[in-house]
């Protein structure tokens, strides 16, 4: 009986979900005690437990609604965003004041942009497609050299 190994990580392409920082989050479990204040006068039971159950639904909320980066069957997805690998040129990975500047001044005002506050990483990848009035897609990363690689490997195959 032969066992099979799962798919290695590469050859099933790239994925990251760009949760908010931990500050966000804990920052919005903060929401738990105001609530709990509120109806604390009524039954401090309900007070506890309403006021749990809303800090565990405001995570959950904006780590379910955190946009998705992935690269795979031939697209590069960013969020609701896709476009072809082939019309994609050379992704540039970048981080520290590089990465700040190409999120701040150094914006393409003819880019598209995935930007999130608290992700230091950004890959840019100009496209090539004569037809599309964006030149650059600007995509924020915890890890961009892996997403970059990610994109020159997946347009090599």
């Amino acid at each position: 009986m032969q066992i099979s190994s799962p798919t290695p990580r590469a050859a099933r392409g790239y994925r990251e979900r760009l949760t908010p920082s931990l500050k966000v989050l804990a920052g919005s479990a903060t929401v738990a005690p105001m609530v709990a204040l509120v109806f604390v006068q009524y039954s401090a039971v309900a007070a506890l437990t309403l006021g749990i159950a809303t800090a565990v639904l405001l995570v959950a909320a904006l780590v379910w609604a955190a946009p998705v980066v992935r690269v795979e069957a031939g697209e590069l997805r960013a969020g609701r965003a896709h476009i072809d690998l082939g019309f994609l040129g050379e992704p540039v990975a970048l981080t520290g004041a590089e990465a700040a500047h190409a999120r701040g001044a150094g914006l393409d005002p003819r880019g598209w942009y995935l930007l999130r506050g608290g992700i230091a990483g950004v890959v840019i990848v100009p496209n090539t497609d004569p037809d599309d009035p964006v030149r650059t897609w600007t995509v924020s990363t915890r890890t961009p050299d892996r997403l970059a690689a990610a994109i020159r490997r997946a347009r090599g195959a």
